[in-house]
C-alpha cells in the first residue's frame, strides 16, 4: 500500500510539473513595426518630391514636432505600382458620422521614436518593396512667434494640433494642456492654437483653404494624390524584403521632414512670425519621408 501510494505521489507530482511548463511557455510572433523620426535637417521637398526652398516673400521655420498619426499604409513594390494596389497593411478606424472620416477618438499619437503600428510579418504579402505610402492625418508640434505689447516686441511658444487628414471626426481632442470639444467632421487642414501670455491661456481655432498642406508625392504622374488627402510617398533607403518564413522583427523607421514646413506669407520680418502684422500661414503640411529598413 505504501508502495502504491509512493507511485501516485511521483505520477502526480511529475504531471504537475509538465502543465506548469506548458503553461508558461510564450511564442513570440515576428513583426513588421513601424515607428516616426522627426528631422528638421531632411530635405525640403514640394509636392512632386522635388528638394525646393522658401519662396521669396514668405517667412518658415522649421517646428519641434510633438505627435503624428497616420491614417492608411501601404506598401509599393515599384514606381508603377498604382494607389491602392499595394500590400495595404495599415488603414485606421473611421465612422460615419454624415460623412466618412478618420475616427480621431481612437488615433494613435506617437512620438518621435515611438512605435505607431505594428503587424505580424505572417499577415504582411511577401515580396520586395521600394516604395511607402504613409497617409498623415494628424500632427502635434510647437512654433514660435512674436507678439506686441505697448509696441514692445516679445518672443513666445505656442502649440498647433493640425488635421491633415481627408476628413476627421473630432469629438474632442487637447492642444496641449487645453481639451477642445468638436463633435464634427473636419476637413483637411483644420487646426488648433494654444498659447500662455503672462500666464494666461488663449486657444484659437481655425480651418485653412483647400491645398494650404504641402504633399510630396515623387511618384505624382504614376499615382497621383487623390485631392484632399495627405498620402505622402517616400522610396525605402534599401528595399524592404519581406519573407514567407521571417523570423525576426523588422522595422520601419518613417523619417518625416519638418524642415520649414510651417511657411507664412511675411508682411514685416522674415526671421519672425508675426500674426499680429498680418502675417497669414499659407502651409502646415509635412516636406517629405525617408522610409529605413532596419
Amino acid at each position: 500500500m505504501r508502495y502504491l501510494l509512493f507511485i501516485f505521489i511521483v505520477i502526480l507530482f511529475s504531471c504537475s510539473k509538465k502543465d506548469d511548463a506548458t503553461s508558461t511557455t510564450t511564442t513570440t510572433e515576428a513583426k513588421l513595426i513601424f515607428k516616426f523620426h522627426f528631422d528638421s535637417t531632411q530635405t525640403r521637398l514640394n509636392s512632386f518630391g522635388v528638394p525646393t526652398g522658401v519662396p521669396a516673400g514668405h517667412g518658415a521655420q522649421s517646428p519641434h514636432f510633438n505627435k503624428m498619426s497616420a491614417h492608411y499604409i501601404e506598401l509599393a513594390q515599384d514606381s508603377l505600382t498604382l494607389l491602392g494596389s499595394g500590400d495595404v497593411v495599415y488603414r485606421a478606424p473611421e465612422v460615419d458620422h454624415g460623412g466618412l472620416a478618420i475616427d480621431f477618438d481612437q488615433a494613435v499619437l506617437a512620438p518621435d521614436g515611438g512605435i505607431f503600428f505594428s503587424i505580424p510579418l505572417s499577415q504582411v504579402t511577401a515580396g520586395t518593396y521600394k516604395w511607402l505610402r504613409v497617409s498623415l492625418a494628424y500632427q502635434n508640434y510647437d512654433i514660435n512667434y512674436r507678439y506686441y505689447y505697448n509696441t514692445v516686441p516679445y518672443d513666445a511658444q505656442g502649440t498647433i494640433a493640425s488635421f491633415i487628414g481627408f476628413n476627421t471626426y473630432i469629438g474632442h481632442y487637447t492642444i496641449k494642456d487645453s481639451s477642445i470639444s468638436v463633435n464634427a467632421n473636419k476637413l483637411q487642414g483644420y487646426w488648433g492654437f494654444e498659447t500662455n501670455v503672462f500666464g494666461v491661456s488663449y486657444v484659437s481655432q481655425g480651418q485653412a483653404p483647400p491645398g494650404a498642406t504641402t504633399v510630396p508625392n515623387p511618384l505624382v504622374l504614376t499615382s497621383p494624390v487623390p485631392a484632399g488627402s495627405c498620402v505622402v510617398t517616400g522610396k525605402f533607403d534599401t528595399p524592404l524584403v519581406i519573407s514567407s518564413s521571417g523570423t525576426s522583427d523588422r522595422t520601419v523607421t518613417v523619417s518625416v521632414s519638418t524642415n520649414k514646413s510651417f511657411e507664412w506669407v511675411e508682411h514685416s520680418d522674415p526671421l519672425y512670425f508675426e500674426p499680429q502684422n498680418g502675417d497669414t500661414v499659407v502651409d502646415m503640411g509635412v516636406r517629405g519621408i525617408e522610409p529605413h529598413v532596419q
